[in-house]
């Protein structure tokens, strides 16, 4: 195939909080384990990994490496106790040339 890059954007909302505060009666922040998740992600030397407002996004040289980081994030919510994980992955595989995550940002900037 080629020297390509696969992009992809991933969420993974952890169902069954595990931090808690006992001063609040409800909590609704997942700042804790999201960063649990992204940490286990940026350990892959494979992909390059940055974090945004309402995702991740990940850049690899294949598809496997960016299915790898979904599974490690994952994996780092179970390894807390999280019992319900989903997770939202949109993923592009452009072929006909290398673009990174960079690369498409300032093509739009540069509109």
């Amino acid at each position: 195939m080629g020297d390509h890059k696969v992009v992809a954007e991933i969420s993974i909302i952890p169902i069954g909080k595990i931090h808690s505060d006992e001063n609040d009666a409800l909590q609704t922040s997942l700042s804790k384990e999201i960063s649990l998740a992204f940490n286990a992600i940026k350990e892959l030397k494979e992909v390059k990994v940055i974090m945004t407002a309402m995702g991740t996004e990940i850049e690899a040289n294949n598809l496997q490496d960016v299915l790898k980081s979904v599974e490690t994030a994952h994996k780092a919510m179970r390894d807390i106790g999280v019992k319900r994980i989903i997770s939202t992955i949109r993923i592009d595989e452009r072929l006909d040339k290398t673009e990174t995550l960079e690369d498409r940002v300032n093509s739009v900037k540069g509109n």
